[in-house]
């Protein structure tokens, strides 16, 4: 990497899985193993692994050396060996301070002693991220396609009666059968009031005819996610809240996905949907920012919110999703993602967002 020799970096480690597989194609989940990427200013970068996952290492990367490690062995000391015999004794280092743990900074620590550990990469990997290639996009896009899967199948298993865990369970069953393995995050569906909780955590609740269902779901699709809210109505005739609420919700959203456009800032955009909310009076109901990053993690820099004047640029890849939410009454919240070019933002996700969108899926 270019910036190594001006700032003076003898090694450059990366231990975010998704940094990892940004930066050499490899995707793994390591658990409580270490998985690292080591970059040196004139020599080959390492790629280190448990010794389980070698094989499939070497397979996937090219022009990077691949060592790994037993269970039994201490990786730390491992890594030591490597990195000497590479010539670099009194090293300076770029860490993620993002994602690396005190745990493991301490053991670096312990074993290179004499090195520096105060240059922080993690900025320079968010900003690497912003802007997607076409490849990425590709695989957003399907990605964005197995989220509008989910919210049929969700949709179609709507009844009386259903709890809000047999409604997630069939969701990722189906999934599951049809070949997608993993979501993006927990899989949230909420019934009623449970819905007024922004992160709510789905139980027992029963749905009943007449309230709002809140689904907010993503999937891993090639190492890639997805991220999409949706609110439906079950039953017969809104209340005039609910009615007003989701238009609102909804109005916020629409208008926000319009009027984006490249070099805007994150801030402006926030205060087009939040203003459309605040002006009806429901601007302390509408309590986070409208929208996040998001690619190989499915919420990354930068954040659309009130205060942050970066400018929005071509292939950024962000969510819009403004809500309400009135305690212990009704939640509303309608999310897509999406990225940004010269003709506007394009979304992921297609599945209606009007307030019959469930009675016309149910119909068609």
């Amino acid at each position: 990497m270019s910036d190594m020799k001006k700032n003076n970096i003898d090694v450059a480690f990366f231990s975010d899985p998704s940094t990892i597989h940004l930066m050499t194609g490899y995707l793994s989940e390591p658990h409580e193993r270490i998985l690292a990427f080591m970059i040196f200013k004139d020599a080959t970068p390492i790629l280190f692994t448990p010794a389980l996952e070698i094989e499939d290492a070497k397979a996937t990367v090219s022009n990077i050396q691949v060592e790994s490690y037993l269970d039994t062995q201490n990786p730390w000391e491992i890594i030591q060996t490597l990195i000497i015999s590479k010539g670099i004794l009194h090293s300076n280092w770029a860490i993620e301070k993002q994602h690396l743990t005190v745990q493991k900074l301490e053991a670096l620590q312990e074993f290179f002693p004499r090195g520096c550990f105060t240059f922080d990469y993690s900025p320079f990997m968010a900003n690497l991220r912003i802007s997607k290639s076409a490849d990425e996009i590709e695989k957003m896009k399907k990605a964005g396609y197995w989220a509008d899967e989910a919210i049929k199948i969700g949709a179609l298993a709507l009844h009386a009666g259903v709890s809000e865990l047999e409604i997630v369970a069939e969701i990722e069953y189906q999934l599951k059968k049809r070949g997608i393995s993993q979501m993006s995050f927990d899989t949230m569906v909420l019934f009623g009031d449970n819905a007024a909780n922004p992160h709510g955590t789905p139980g027992e609740r029963k749905l009943k005819t007449n309230e709002f269902v809140l689904f907010d779901l993503g999937v891993v699709y090639e190492g890639y996610t997805s991220d999409v809210t949706r609110t439906l109505f079950f039953g017969d005739a809104p209340s005039e809240q609910q009615e007003k609420v989701y238009n609102l919700v909804l109005n916020a959203h629409d208008a926000a996905m319009a009027k984006a456009t490249l070099d805007m800032s994150a801030s402006n955009l926030d205060g087009i949907a939040r203003n459309i909310i605040a002006d009806q009076g429901y601007g302390t109901y509408f309590n986070h920012r409208l929208g996040h990053g998001l690619g190989q993690s499915v919420h990354e820099f930068p954040s659309i919110m009130e205060g942050n004047e970066m400018p929005l640029v071509k292939n950024m890849c962000f969510s819009i999703e403004p809500g309400i939410y009135i305690p212990n009454e009704v939640g509303v919240r309608i999310e897509d993602c999406g990225y940004l070019d010269e003709h506007g933002f394009h979304s992921f996700t297609f599945f209606p967002t009007h307030l019959t969108a469930y009675t016309d899926f149910m119909k068609s």
